[in-house]
């Protein structure tokens, strides 16, 4: 019976040390990804929808996130649309607007793909994103867009970025609403 005993404490040790050096092997794999990889996921959320979108992206590129955060953040009046006196209304009807970022460089020399995410304003991105583009340097960068919306697509911001910015290698982008994983993996397999 005490023989019994040791060998069944045997063998637990040996399987919570094989399982502890697994978990540890997998976190160290999982950082070398982290650490490697020449993904930068930048996103502009005033309301955190497009912050989720980014994160999931992040997630299964293994990038790294920069939020694109405006000097003064948006408060809930700056974001009511309907008003036309308020800010995101002013920032949006006049296209040559660029406002303040809080942080206006982003050091993006490690990195080789670019994606861009923001909310649909006015069928569009928000004026935000190019005061991003015009402040980084994105040559012989891949950037990739992406876009949250309550109801319309990308194909609008898409066009107007590439006739605005036509020296930047863009690739597909994808409206984020309602998709799944494997509808994100497909995407960036197409674009690879």
């Amino acid at each position: 019976m005490k023989r019994f005993f040791y060998l069944a404490a045997t063998v637990i040790i040996a399987c919570i040390t094989f399982q502890s050096c697994t978990n540890n092997k997998m976190t160290e794999n999982n950082n070398e990804k982290n650490q490697e990889s020449n993904v930068l996921v930048c996103y502009f959320s005033a309301t955190g929808t497009t912050e989720k979108a980014a994160q999931r992206i992040a997630e299964l590129t293994g990038g790294a996130l920069h939020n694109i955060a405006p000097e003064v953040e948006y408060t809930d009046s700056d974001l009511d649309w309907r008003d036309t006196l308020s800010r995101c209304y002013v920032e949006m009807h006049n296209r040559d607007f660029r406002p303040a970022l809080k942080d206006s460089v982003t050091d993006m020399s490690d990195y080789s793909v670019v994606f861009i995410g923001y909310p649909n304003w006015w069928n569009t991105h928000p004026t935000i994103i190019n005061s991003f583009i015009e402040a980084n340097d994105l040559g012989g960068k891949i950037v990739i867009p992406f876009m949250t919306s309550g109801g319309s697509n990308i194909i609008n911001s898409e066009n107007e970025l590439h006739q605005a910015y036509p020296g930047i290698k863009w690739k597909k982008g994808l409206l984020m609403n309602n998709v799944s994983d494997d509808d994100i993996k497909d995407w960036l397999s197409e674009i690879e």
